[in-house]
């Protein structure tokens, strides 16, 4: 064949094309996974049935295949002369006049590009050793090869936006009329296709339903797995990109943690080469999600299945042959099952490992951890069982620490949350907890919420430098205090939180006293008994409106039995925050008794305290309010202050009990 080209036009003498293939092969048997990518396959169609949509390669219509030739003869321009030995093989040969375009390169061809690669090459190769990336991931890219994101935003917008006018040779003219490269090229098609595309979720049920071709996917614009990897080759063999379909398993949609694959292929996925390599492409996963509840396909884009990392892309793709898999060394079926499974958004919102790194972990002593690792600071959440409760999650400046433990025996869903540079949490993780033991020592209150102890996060919100850096406080006496450096637009509110019913929404912050000293919050907690309580810190700018957001809380423990601390006296809106009370902290005041009263008040005029009396108290020279009272005859007790001296009325700062006599 003599082949001449120039910037304009295609010249051809003739084009003898061979394709040799048995008798049978067109009655839709399945390929060998090791045999030549580039050999017409009979599989392109539709892996069908609930999960990833896929139940089986079926045989597509002739005429619909990459490259096929029909077998016959085209009116006055082309001879087909087609011969078959003994053994049932087949040779066909197409004749053509030296003017005349043969219907293959017509099909195959755009903007006077033969399709296949830069050299004329049309059958795609097998991958080679230089196709293969190391096992494990050396935490270098999510990507194959280096890319620009920012720089490819114009064209995945005007990408976006490309609709279909009539048949596909035209769409992927008008996708790739803005490229400059086989990368391009490819990108153009990816972002097509994931933002047009629907997953056909009835057709993924019909198991019986013929595979999709690209013509009824582009009417209807909804296909399966195995649409979106046939529609995605077709379209990059158009562009002249080489690209294979790929068959194998994964675990997508219905999987389970830790179960096994058998039988037929599940999935559909993409390989496409680029500058002297093979890449990894997934448009199913790309273009959405279906929601396990109501089993409704939304539009979400995902860049991760865009040239993955092969290391990365073996967590939730096994093809079925080892060679696609593009790593060395290869995973074999059994690693891929008992592998961690890290979703797409564990890397996508920075995730870097987690340990254990198997999906089933069994707890010890009651107690399973469980830690992971990010590039930046990342705010997590988890779930045990549906409910964020019975465990500890802390978190760290890259990463955090989770201590779970079961409430019960038996099997449990762990699942942990990473929120990212959005302000949505996105699953990332999910476990499989065996517990054969509970430790009923270390139940957590149910209020005790997530995260635990000071972090990055606390600092972020204007909290620093605490007293105790750890989450947990443990108090032999029932007392603790605490405190933080604070901002000064920055207000603090606090509330202890127990499981037993002594602590009621009403009373929930009066276990807690505040005390402002030098650009420094304290916090003077006293339990009301022994056990374990969640203490809750909340923050609000001063001069906003709107409520205290939550940041983090502490657990305070406590084992002496005979811990029995009253209630703190009552605050009232007037009591500011920078207000110090030395004396007497505790809320109940003894009966018959002269009581010591010493407070820090500022822009105060007067002050008082009012029983059955009122007893003024003075300002000493360290600027303290100091006097005394009796509470003779008293049920309470009230600090009250006047404001302007230039005026008559007092305000109520604090309110104390008396003890009955």
């Amino acid at each position: 064949m003599e082949l001449k080209k120039d910037s304009n036009a295609v010249t051809i003498d003739m084009l003898l094309i061979v394709h040799s293939e048995k008798r049978r092969a067109t009655q839709g048997t399945h390929s060998d996974g090791q045999g030549d990518p580039g050999a017409p396959l009979q599989r392109r169609g539709g892996f069908q049935g609930v999960g990833n949509g896929i139940r089986k390669w079926q045989k597509i219509e002739a005429n619909d295949l990459p490259g096929h030739l029909a077998e016959k003869q085209h009116p006055q321009q082309t001879q087909v002369i087609t011969s078959y030995d003994n053994q049932g093989t087949q040779l066909t040969v197409e004749v053509h006049p030296r003017d005349a375009m043969p219907q293959l390169l017509k099909k195959l061809s755009l903007a006077n590009r033969l399709q296949g690669d830069k050299n004329g090459n049309t059958r795609p190769r097998q991958p080679r050793g230089k196709d293969a990336y190391a096992y494990p991931w050396d935490r270098s890219s999510l990507k194959s090869m280096p890319l620009d994101l920012p720089r490819l935003e114009k064209l995945d917008t005007y990408a976006s936006q490309v609709t279909v006018k009539s048949g596909l040779d035209e769409l992927v003219s008008d996708l790739v009329q803005e490229t400059q490269s086989d990368l391009e090229r490819v990108r153009a098609i990816w972002i097509w296709i994931c933002h047009h595309i629907e997953y056909d979720i009835v057709a993924a049920q019909e198991k019986d339903r013929q595979a999709f071709k690209p013509t009824d996917i582009l009417r209807t614009q909804k296909t399966n797995c195995d649409g979106y990897a046939g529609l995605f080759e077709k379209m990059c063999r158009i562009a002249g990109v080489q690209c294979m379909t790929v068959a194998g398993y994964s675990k997508g949609f219905g999987y389970q943690t830790g179960q096994s694959f058998s039988g037929e292929f599940d999935h559909a996925w993409n390989a496409v080469y680029l500058e002297g390599q093979w890449h990894l492409v997934d448009s199913t996963w790309g273009s959405g999600m279906v929601d396990k509840t109501t089993s409704k396909f939304t539009f979400l884009y995902n860049e991760f299945y865009f040239l993955t990392h092969p290391a990365l892309f073996i967590e939730d793709h096994f093809p079925d042959n080892k060679n696609w898999q593009l790593l060395k060394p290869p995973q074999s079926l059994r690693q891929f099952e008992n592998s961690m499974y890290h979703k797409s958004e564990f890397y996508n919102k920075g995730m870097l490992s987690a340990h254990p790194e198997t999906s089933t972990i069994r707890t010890v002593n009651g107690k399973a951890a469980i830690t992971i690792e990010s590039c930046a600071p990342t705010l997590f959440m988890f779930m045990l069982n549906g409910k964020q409760e019975h465990g500890l999650l802390s978190l760290r400046k890259n990463g955090m620490k989770l201590e779970v433990y079961p409430p019960t025996m038996g099997t449990h869903k762990l699942q942990i949350f990473a929120k990212g540079s959005s302000e949505i949490y996105s699953s990332v993780l999910e476990y499989t907890l065996k517990c054969n033991y509970v430790d009923f020592g270390a139940q957590l209150p149910t209020e005790l919420h997530q995260p635990v102890g000071p972090s990055w996060f606390s600092e972020q919100m204007g909290i620093m430098k605490p007293s105790h850096p750890d989450p947990i406080i443990h108090t032999s006496d029932g007392r603790c205090s605490i405190s933080f450096g604070v901002d000064e637009d920055i207000s603090i509110l606090a509330s202890l939180h127990g499981d037993d019913g002594s602590i009621t929404e009403e009373t929930q912050r009066r276990y807690i006293f505040q005390l402002h000293r030098e650009k420094r919050t304290e916090l003077k907690v006293q339990l009301p008994h022994a056990g374990k309580f969640a203490l809750k810190i909340f923050v609000k700018k001063r001069q906003e409106p709107g409520n205290y957001v939550f940041v983090f809380n502490y657990l305070l423990c406590c084992t002496n039995t005979k811990v029995n601390w009253p209630m703190f006296p009552e605050s009232f809106g007037n009591w500011g925050q920078d207000n110090e009370l030395l004396e007497p902290l505790l809320g109940v005041l003894p009966a018959n008794r002269n009581v010591q009263f010493k407070l820090k008040l500022h822009g105060i005029a007067k002050a008082l305290v009012k029983g059955q009396d009122t007893w003024p108290l003075t300002l000493n020279h360290e600027g303290y309010w100091e006097g005394s009272c009796s509470t003779a005859g008293c049920e309470e007790i009230y600090v009250m202050v006047l404001e302007n001296a230039n005026h008559n009325f007092y305000s109520y700062i604090l309110k104390y009990q008396v003890n009955a006599q």
